[in-house]
């Protein structure tokens, strides 16, 4: 009678352990899924990595004059999370404020899937980031690279002339990430075979 009444008390302690741990599962899931838009809800309270609307519209020249009297250093970096290789095809280059510069930005997936992934950009010094103003960017939208494909990406951009005086440098940085893909999506909506 013993035994039967520790193996029943045991049993019930498993099945509350058992219990724990799918609740435990179920909120690191929940945790993950809303990872990404409590990042973003961040960003845009601190102004770090920020890309919002307003970033993706395109507002013409306000002051078409270029600014000879000054030049800018504006630096360019990239970090990826995930398989990727990305990097700027110039570490920098020599600007005036008002003037129209392009850059373009190598990637390569190196995975043999299809991926999909996203840019974020972030400024340095953080004031620089409402003066910079990009009018083509491939950080506007998500990208879908295929198995081993390389892209050249360009960002179109000009420095707005109020700039503060004292930057004399800016470094773009940008944060390339991947995102829940295609083929990801399509393996959860299809039923597994039996073989």
């Amino acid at each position: 009678m013993d035994n039967q009444t520790e193996d029943s008390a045991n049993s019930k302690l498993n099945a509350q352990m058992f219990g724990k741990l799918v609740v435990i599962a179920v909120m690191m899931f929940g945790f993950g899924y809303l990872l990404v838009p409590i990042y973003k809800q961040i960003c845009e309270i601190t102004g770090v990595n920020i890309l919002t609307s307003q970033e993706m519209k395109v507002k013409p020249i306000d002051n078409s004059q270029v600014d000879k009297s000054r030049t800018i250093t504006v630096e360019f970096d990239a970090n990826t999370q995930g398989p990727f290789r990305f990097r700027p095809t110039v570490n920098s280059m020599q600007v005036h404020p008002g003037e129209m510069a392009q850059i373009v930005y190598e990637v390569v997936n190196t995975q043999a899937r299809s991926v999909e992934a996203q840019a974020i950009p972030s400024y340095a010094p953080q004031q620089a980031a409402a003066h910079f103003k990009k009018v083509e960017c491939f950080c506007f939208q998500q990208q879908t690279l295929e198995a081993s494909q390389a892209k050249q990406m360009p960002v179109v951009f000009y420095l707005d002339p109020a700039l503060p005086k004292d930057v004399k440098t800016i470094t773009l940085s940008y944060t390339f990430f991947e995102i829940a893909g295609r083929e990801k999506k399509a393996e959860l909506k299809e039923p597994a075979v039996a073989g």
